[in-house]
């Protein structure tokens, strides 16, 4: 088993607090963290139908009958168990008494500010990050094969093939999540507008455009893009909130919480494609994002991760707040090291004195410039987080 870097935070919470949550993506690893890094622990799983109907249909038998440690898997199927939980909770006085897992972000922490506020703690475990993999001695000699393979954990454990992987899962979890939550009566409609949003990787949102060219109003691609967010199949990467006395633009930049969606949806079928195509660098981006983002969520921490763009050319990515000091981080495809690469760095630098540090981020070597300006290879973005 490889092991996940979050193992560590979810240890210490465990002693802090009677409730541990974790959310995160279908088939990111959540049961396999819970179950085989707890192994004391009971298992209950709510996706049986015999065991939710009996969640359902009487809670305090459900719960009665698991007089230990235990792990609740898919709490979101039977969320009423929440305020039973909270009275044994408070009863037994114990840490670590339970350990929930979910797949849907907003129900669970709708229902968790109602039943467990000051309980539980969440933590949020995304797929297998380069980091994780590093250490399991699984490497590749190029990012877009990162891009093309993408990061579930099946498809290292159990050698999948990504295409076939990655078509099973959009037709599996994906369809399956989202008719959950919508009414939707033609869901053809969805598949187009999954695929524009995959084409329209890292760019500022526009769902005006995006809902004229799936053929549906701005409210229903509203709606989808929240439905997506809180079902961990892309994140929302909002413009900084300080504008350093410039414009700086309001729309939000969406990317996949996972690659290997993303190049499932482009039709990408092999990492030379990844290579040759138009969204080279856009998926490149959406790859060190993510890999931003999970860095945080493994240390149990908000991500604190912005980009920013204003009305005179300003920009940069990723911006990582840090305290009142901000880090930021430029994504570039390139292998190659040119001084141009810098440009758009060192010119935030100039306009953002709370801007300490600079990364540039790249698939070529490692090296430390003298004016706090860093070159890492796309594989090592943890360590920018490792450091604060």
């Amino acid at each position: 088993m490889i092991k996940r870097h979050i193992f560590a935070e979810l240890q210490k919470l465990l002693g802090e607090y009677p409730v541990v949550t974790i959310l995160g993506p279908r088939q990111a690893g959540k049961t396999t963290l819970a179950r085989e890094m707890l192994s004391g622990y009971e298992y209950c799983n709510l996706e049986a139908p015999e065991v939710r109907q009996l969640a359902l249909d009487d809670p305090k038998a459900f719960l009665a009958r698991l007089k230990g440690d235990t792990i609740i898997d898919e709490i979101q199927r039977a969320p009423h168990l929440l305020s039973y939980i909270q009275v044994i909770v408070d009863n037994e006085q114990r840490n670590g008494r339970f350990v929930l897992t979910g797949s849907h972000q907003l129900a669970l922490r709708e229902a968790i500010t109602q039943s467990l506020a000051g309980r539980t703690s969440i933590l949020n475990l995304f797929p297998f990050s380069i980091a994780e993999l590093f250490d399991a001695g699984i490497s590749f000699e190029l990012p877009e094969e990162f891009i093309y393979q993408g990061f579930l954990p099946r498809i290292y454990d159990q050698h999948q093939r990504p295409t076939p992987a990655w078509s099973n899962y959009y037709q599996t979890y994906v369809e399956r999540d989202v008719r959950q939550l919508i009414n939707l009566k033609d869901f053809s409609l969805f598949e187009k507008f999954m695929k524009l949003l995959a084409g329209r990787v890292g760019q500022l949102m526009d769902c005006t455009r995006l809902a004229n060219e799936t053929g549906v109003s701005v409210k229903t691609v509203k709606s989808w893009l929240s439905i997506l967010e809180v079902s961990f199949i892309v994140y929302k990467l909002s413009p900084y909130f300080e504008n350093f006395g410039k414009r700086a633009v309001k729309s939000p930049k969406y990317y996949f919480i996972d690659t290997g969606l993303l190049a499932f949806l482009l039709g990408i079928e092999k990492p030379e494609q990844v290579y040759r195509d138009p969204l080279l660098g856009q998926m490149f981006e959406n790859l060190v994002v993510i890999e931003c983002l999970k860095s945080r969520a493994n240390q149990g921490r908000l991500p604190n991760l912005y980009f920013y763009r204003d009305s005179n050319g300003n920009e940069v990515d990723i911006l990582f707040q840090n305290g009142r000091d901000l880090v930021a981080i430029e994504a570039k495809s390139s292998a190659t090291y040119t001084a141009s690469l810098l440009k758009g760095l060192k010119k935030m630098a100039s306009v953002a004195p709370a801007i300490k540090r600079s990364c540039l981020v790249y698939s070529g070597d490692a090296f430390e410039f003298s004016d706090s300006v860093t070159a890492l290879k796309y594989d090592q973005v943890n360590r920018i987080f490792s450091e604060n």
